[in-house]
């Protein structure tokens, strides 16, 4: 399968290459594309064009496309408007600074729990976890980790979470049942990940608030924050974000009516390689999917099972594998759900059990891909490389051994 080993030298190229900044890893997807529409046989090269061209855009990326666009604009006009740093003051004057990477992460859970996205979360909290890292002078790439590590604890559990949809949908079994076996296997990770950060946060700077805090100034952020908590659509969220800050703005001074479009079109701008990133991954996995390297994968695996361990093991792979191609847990879910449903039932697992494994497992591996939406929308809101917040990826890490230690130890 030769685009499926382009696909793992995709990750060991960003592994070495990513360090830095995001554009290695665009030069990186360029040439995977190229050479996964090259080595698609039997058609035209019109058709294998149109092929990638239909996977890049899907309506799931365009979305995203449209959340990446709108996140950028509320980044930079929130920014230049004081709204960043007037949100970071008011934390630190009830939290603090050695406290706040642990309070960043649990508030990042609780985000997502409410959301039920991991990417509305990251685009509410990031901002401040970056004015939160300059002010307090903890590194930025352990700060963000706080804010994704948390944002994929909802992703995993909340009950409006696309992934804890599929995953009970394809596996046949009530949201909630499956609530109360994946909370026992997660939770112990989350509590351990909130001492860790409670530890390396000790060193942090405490900074007194300086001057008089301008309560108006949070009023963008504060609306973010409580729509999304109330469940509202993030496209929804992030516009009235950006109107937020351009009326909050001008009647502030910050900025006019054309500072503010030009903060906005400089957001938007700086999303830009985050989106051709999100684009080419989309292309590239339709030509896998149109080759049949996902196909061919599920037979591999699923062939040699012979005990419900290893059915439990080869539930767990297929997952991982899909979406290490695809960068998108929820897709992986569905791409794998109804065979992992079947290798469930041949072999006696209980469906809370193989949905929770697919779900935890599909957070852990999308929770450290330097090329999924939440890392390149993190890495682009803090202005660091996706790569520069792997090592740092507590819980995600933390989500994979919990899931270990369910198959090989924990009886079903």
């Amino acid at each position: 399968m030769p685009i499926v080993v382009m696909i793992l030298l995709l990750i060991a190229f960003s592994v070495y290459y990513g360090g830095v900044s995001n554009a290695p890893l665009l030069v990186i997807f360029v040439i995977t594309a190229i050479v996964s529409v090259a080595l698609t046989r039997g058609i035209p090269l019109n058709e294998r064009v149109k092929i990638f061209s239909k996977g890049a855009g899907s309506p799931n990326l365009l979305l995203m496309v449209w959340i990446f666009m709108l996140a950028g604009a509320f980044a930079a006009s929130a920014k230049e408007m004081g709204a960043a740093g007037a949100m970071v003051d008011l934390t630190l004057r009830f939290l603090p600074a050695k406290f706040a990477l642990a309070g960043l992460f649990l508030a990042a859970c609780a985000t997502s729990l409410c959301m039920g996205t991991s990417v509305g979360t990251i685009v509410a909290l990031m901002p401040i976890a970056a004015g939160l890292a300059d002010k307090t002078e903890m590194a930025l790439p352990l700060v963000a980790a706080s804010v994704v590590g948390g944002a994929f604890f909802g992703d995993n559990l909340s009950f409006i979470s696309d992934t804890t949809i599929v995953s009970t949908q394809t596996q046949g079994c009530q949201l909630s049942d499956k609530f109360k076996f994946n909370i026992r296997m997660v939770l112990p990770a989350a509590i351990i990940v909130a001492v860790i950060y409670v530890f390396l946060g000790s060193g942090a700077t405490e900074i007194a608030p300086e001057g008089r805090f301008m309560w108006w100034k949070v009023i963008p952020y504060l609306a973010v924050l409580v729509s999304a908590a109330c469940g509202v659509n993030v496209l929804v969220v992030l516009v009235l974000g950006c109107l937020l800050t351009c009326v909050t703005g001008m009647i502030d001074g910050s900025f006019e009516f054309m500072g503010w479009i030009n903060s906005t079109l400089n957001g938007v701008m700086g999303m830009s390689e985050l989106i051709l990133i999100s684009m080419l991954a989309g292309g590239i996995f339709a030509q896998i999917s149109y080759n049949g390297g996902l196909d061919y994968v599920i037979e591999r695996i699923t062939r040699r099972v012979k005990s419900r361990r290893g059915a439990e093991w080869s539930i767990c792979g297929l997952v991982a594998f899909a979406n290490i191609c695809t960068a998108n847990n929820t897709i992986a879910i569905l791409s794998v759900g109804d065979i992992a449903r079947r290798v469930a039932e041949q072999f006696d697992i209980d469906p809370r059990r193989s949905a929770s494994l697919l779900d935890t497992t599909s957070c852990c591996v999308q929770g450290i891909l330097p090329y999924g939406a939440q890392l390149l929308m993190a890495s682009g809101l803090a202005g660091i490389s996706a790569m520069s917040i792997v090592p740092w990826l507590f819980y995600p890490i933390l989500l994979g051994l919990s899931v270990a230690v369910t198959v090989g130890v924990i009886d079903n």
